[in-house]
């Protein structure tokens, strides 16, 4: 079983969402005898941002680096991602990655009766970590119900977060917001068919 192991988080050893899917991974390792695990840190290696060179694939390494991006979400059986609500969506550095793995023929396809996800199959956890408190379906919550939508629209259902809410509201609400999203990790489960 393969993992995909993404940080997007630029507060490096201050990263509440660095620290949950470390906790994360570190369960699933202990939990899954020949985890194979791979990491991308998006803040400190960021992919370029879609430009028409690298779209029509004319900057040759951009290209290489875009594939290489989506073959490692497409080998992946479970992905855990870092994702900070930054201006109430994610970091543009984690909207570049999901520009690279939303690719039209790869990982979903059109037809007459609308959009097919081609990347199923695969377990999606999200760390999230808000510095307020977002309220389920809040209008100003652009970041989970985005990753929500974007993973389901590739055909990836088996999504959870973990979350750690009001981290930024004081000292004591970051350590309890810390402890409630590590206490929520989910054990790792056989894989939905």
């Amino acid at each position: 079983m393969k993992l995909l192991h993404i940080d997007s988080s630029s507060l490096a050893g201050h990263s509440v969402t660095r620290e949950l899917t470390a906790a994360i991974v570190a369960r699933w390792q202990d939990e899954v005898p020949g985890l194979k695990v791979s990491y991308k840190d998006l803040d400190a290696q960021p992919l370029p941002h879609l430009t028409a060179p690298v779209l029509s694939k004319s900057d040759t390494a951009a290209a290489e680096q875009s594939e290489a991006t989506l073959q490692e979400f497409l080998d992946a059986d479970v992905v855990v991602i870092g994702a900070p609500m930054i201006n109430f969506t994610v970091p543009s550095s984690l909207k570049a990655w999901i520009d690279r793995i939303a690719v039209a023929g790869r990982t979903f396809r059109y037809t007459e009766n609308g959009p097919v996800g081609l990347a199923g199959g695969k377990k999606v956890i999200i760390a999230s970590a808000r510095g307020s408190v977002h309220a389920a379906g809040a209008v100003s919550d652009f970041q989970e119900p985005y990753l929500k939508f974007v993973l389901g629209f590739l055909g990836v259902t088996d999504v959870e977060f973990v979350r750690a809410e009001g981290v930024g509201l004081s000292p004591q609400h970051r350590s309890e917001a810390i402890a409630t999203a590590l206490r929520s990790i989910p054990a790792p489960l056989p894989l939905a068919a």
